[in-house]
C-alpha cells in the first residue's frame, strides 16, 4: 500500500490443556506455551507496531503467590524486546538457583510467564495515547482472583461516549481517552455483579469462607456476564479476556467485522487474528483452523470446560473486506486467491487504458504487498492475449489465410511484459512516518529500477488502494516519471475510498479522502456549492434522530457523478508538481462488484458505498462531514455526537 495506513490490531492466545510437566516431557521445555505465544505474535507482527503487550495466569497457584503477570512496550522492536527480557529474566534466576528450568512446579513458582494461559496483542492505535499505558492487555486488578480481569482485543466501539455515560450514570468514574478503558470497567461491573451474587448466597447458607472462592469459580457464568456487558456495544471487535481464577473467554463482533481464528488440538486451545499462524506454528492444516463464528462468546473454565455459544442473534455477516485487501498476510490460501483474482479483476480497464499496446506497455506493481495481486493482473493479462491470438488464429483458418509467418507474428508479438520497477525504502519510510512534516524526504521512500521502461512506453503499476493520494503525488509518481514513459497508469485492486472508518480501520477524517476531494472539487467547479451546505443541513438534522434511524447523506456528494468522472479527477489531482516529464497518469480503480466476486464469500464495503454495518457507523460518518465542513480535524469518533 502507497499510502501509510495504521489498522486492525492483532491477537494472541494460548490456553494449555495439559500440565507443564507433560509439555516438559513431550518437548523438553515448560515454556512451550511461551515459546508458541511469541510466534504467535511474531508472525502477526504486520498488524500492529504502534506497542505489544503479553499477559500469563497460572491455574491453582497457593494463596500468598502471584498468579497473573503483564508485560507491556510501546518501543520500537517492543515484541522482540519483551520476550527477551523475560527469557534473560529465565536464564538469569536458572543460573542463580531461584528456579530448575527442567522442573515444571519451579517454572510455575518462580517465572512470572510459565503458567498455562498466554496472551499477546500487536497494537496499532486508533484511539487513545501511543505509550505503554494505551498497550494491551488492561488488567484490573482485586484480592480476589475471580474479580480479577485482563483484557485486550482488536476493536473499536462507535459509542464509547455513550457506554462511558452508563459508567457515570452508574456512579462510576471512567477514565476517558479510549474504549479499551470502557470494555474493561463494563465486563469488571458485571463480574463483580456476579461475584457478589454468588459470595453472598454462599455465606448465607454457611459455606466456610476457605471454601468459597472454589465454589465461587466453579459457579461463575462468563458467558452470561460477558454477554450482558455486550449488550450496547456497537462496533466491529474481537476481544479475549482472562479472569484470575483462570476463566477465559474470546468473543467476535455479531456482523464479523474483526477477524479471529481458533484451533483446537489434545494439546492447546489457540486463538489468532489470522489463520496461517495458527497453520505454521502449530503445524496444522488449514481444515483444522475455523475461523470463530460472528456473535459467538467461546469461554474456556478453568478446568479445561470449553462452550461455544452465540451473545448475539445473527447479523448480516459483513467482514471487512481490508483484511483480504491488504492488512491479512497473504500467505493464507483463500487471500491469495482472493487478492489475484482482484489483480485479474482489472483487466479489462487496464486493456482499454493502454489500448491493447501490450508492446509498448511494462507492467509492475508498487511493494510490497500489492505483489499478489500483480500476478492476478498479468495472469489475467496473458489469458487475455492468448484469446486474442487463439480467435485471430481461427479467423485466418476459416479464410484460408494460415501462414507459419502469421502464426509467428501472432504467438510471438504483444505479449504482456512485467518487470520489478519500484522499490520501498523500509527504514526510510518507518523513519518518515515517526517524524512528522518532513515532506523533503518523501519523493525518497521509493527507487526505481532503471533502463527497464523505454521511453514513450506505457507504465502501468498496480496499488493495493489509494486512501489519501499523498504518497502518490509526492513519491511514487515522481519517482516513476523518472523512467519517461508515455503514460503511467495507477490501478488500485480497491474501489474509491469513499466514506471513514470507525471499526478498527484508522481512516476516519473525511477530508482526507482523495476521492472524497476530488467529488468536492467537481461540485464548486460546476457551482454547487448548495449541495455542499445543503449535505451539511442534512447531516446535522441525522444526528438529532435516534441512532438506529440515522442514514448516510454523504452518498449524496458521489451520486452526480459516475466513478470514472472522480477517477479522472483524482488522475489530474495526483499529479506531481514541477516536473520536467510532461506525460499522462490515469488512476484506475476496481469496482464495487469485481470486488465482491474477487472475495470468496459476503465481505463489508462501507468504506466505498457508504452502507454501514452498525447504526455506529452511520452516526459517525455524518459526524464526520460535519467536522469536515467546519474546518475540524480528528479522529469522528473520538468526540460524543
Amino acid at each position: 500500500m502507497s499510502d501509510f495506513l495504521k489498522h486492525e490490531c492483532g491477537i494472541a492466545a494460548v490456553r494449555l490443556r495439559k500440565p507443564l510437566a507433560y509439555y516438559q516431557d513431550r518437548y523438553g521445555t515448560c515454556l512451550w506455551g511461551l515459546n508458541k505465544l511469541f510466534l504467535l505474535m511474531e508472525k502477526q507482527h504486520n498488524r500492529g507496531q504502534d506497542g505489544t503487550g503479553i499477559g500469563c495466569v497460572k491455574l491453582d497457584m497457593p494463596i500468598g503467590q502471584s498468579y497473573v503477570h503483564r508485560r507491556r512496550s510501546s518501543e520500537k522492536d517492543g515484541l522482540a524486546e519483551i520476550f527477551r527480557k523475560e527469557l534473560k529474566n529465565f536464564y538469569k534466576r536458572a543460573r542463580k538457583g531461584y528456579l530448575d528450568p527442567k522442573d515444571p512446579e519451579s517454572v510455575k513458582q518462580h517465572f512470572d510467564f510459565g503458567g498455562e494461559i498466554l496472551v499477546g496483542h500487536l497494537r496499532y492505535g486508533t484511539s487513545g495515547e501511543f505509550d505503554e499505558g494505551s498497550c494491551h492487555p488492561y488488567l484490573r486488578r482485586s484480592n480476589w482472583p475471580t474479580r480479577t480481569l485482563m483484557v485486550m482485543g482488536n476493536f473499536n466501539m462507535t459509542n464509547a461516549s455513550e457506554l462511558n455515560q452508563v459508567l457515570i450514570d452508574r456512579g462510576q468514574h471512567p477514565i476517558f481517552g479510549t474504549d479499551t478503558q470502557t470494555v474493561l470497567e463494563e465486563i469488571g461491573y458485571h463480574l463483580d455483579e456476579e461475584h457478589t451474587d454468588l459470595y453472598r448466597q454462599l455465606r448465607d447458607s454457611g459455606v466456610p469462607g476457605a471454601e468459597i472462592p472454589d465454589r465461587i469459580s466453579t459457579q461463575l457464568d462468563v458467558g452470561k456476564l460477558v454477554a450482558e456487558s455486550a449488550s450496547a456495544w456497537d462496533g466491529g471487535y474481537t476481544i479475549c479476556g482472562v479472569i484470575g481464577n483462570g476463566d477465559m473467554f474470546v468473543m467476535r463482533d455479531p456482523r464479523g467485522i474483526r477477524p479471529c481464528h481458533m484451533l483446537v488440538t489434545d494439546d492447546v486451545i489457540a486463538f489468532a487474528s489470522e489463520r496461517v499462524p495458527l497453520m505454521t506454528v502449530f503445524e496444522a492444516e488449514a481444515r483444522d483452523v475455523r475461523a470463530v463464528d460472528p456473535g459467538a462468546l467461546i469461554t474456556i473454565k478453568a478446568d479445561g470446560a470449553l462452550t461455544d455459544a452465540q451473545f448475539s442473534p445473527p447479523r448480516r455477516f459483513t467482514p471487512c473486506s481490508f483484511e483480504k485487501i491488504y492488512f491479512s498476510r497473504g500467505n493464507d490460501p483463500t487471500i491469495y486467491r482472493e487478492r489475484k483474482a482482484m489483480g485479474a479483476a482489472l483487466v479489462d480497464q487496464v486493456v482499454d487504458s493502454i489500448d491493447g499496446a501490450f508492446e509498448r506497455t511494462v507492467f509492475s506493481f508498487i511493494p510490497n504487498t500489492a505483489e499478489t495481486a500483480y500476478h492476478g493482473l498479468m495472469d489475467g493479462l496473458r489469458m487475455y492475449r492468448r484469446r486474442q491470438v487463439r480467435d485471430s488464429i481461427l479467423a485466418a483458418a476459416e479464410g484460408g489465410n494460415l501462414t507459419p509467418a502469421l502464426v509467428d507474428e501472432l504467438i510471438l508479438r504483444n505479449w504482456p511484459k512485467g518487470e520489478k520497477i519500484a522499490h520501498k525504502d523500509i527504514k526510510l519510510r518507518t523513519f518518515i512516518s515517526q517524524e512528522k512534516g518532513r515532506d523533503q524526504l518523501v519523493s525518497h521512500v521509493y527507487d526505481i529500477t532503471y533502463g527497464v521502461v523505454r521511453p514513450g512506453e506505457n507504465l502501468v503499476a498496480i496499488d493495493d488502494s489509494i486512501v489519501r493520494g499523498t504518497t502518490l503525488k509526492k513519491s511514487i509518481l515522481k519517482i516513476l516519471a523518472r523512467t519517461k514513459p508515455s503514460k503511467i497508469v495507477i490501478c488500485s485492486t480497491a474501489p474509491q475510498i469513499r466514506y471513514p472508518d470507525c471499526y478498527g480501520i484508522d481512516m476516519s477524517e473525511l477530508g482526507k479522502f482523495i476521492a472524497f476531494q476530488a467529488a468536492v472539487a467537481l461540485h464548486r467547479k460546476a457551482g454547487r456549492q448548495s449541495l455542499l451546505d445543503a449535505v451539511y443541513d442534512e447531516c446535522r438534522a441525522e444526528l438529532e434522530k435516534p441512532a438506529a434511524e440515522r442514514r448516510n447523506p454523504v452518498q449524496k456528494i458521489y451520486s452526480a457523478f459516475a466513478d470514472e468522472e472522480i477517477s479522472a479527477e483524482i488522475s489530474n489531482m495526483v499529479y506531481p508538481e514541477n516536473l520536467e516529464w510532461s506525460g499522462k497518469v490515469e488512476v484506475i480503480f476496481q469496482t464495487i462488484e469485481n470486488l465482491h466476486s474477487s472475495i470468496e464469500g459476503d465481505c463489508g464495503d462501507w468504506y466505498f458505498t457508504g452502507n454501514y454495518p452498525t447504526a455506529g457507523g452511520f452516526s459517525m460518518v455524518n459526524l464526520a462531514y460535519i467536522r469536515w465542513y467546519e474546518g475540524i480535524g480528528g479522529r469522528s469518533y473520538d468526540l460524543p455526537l
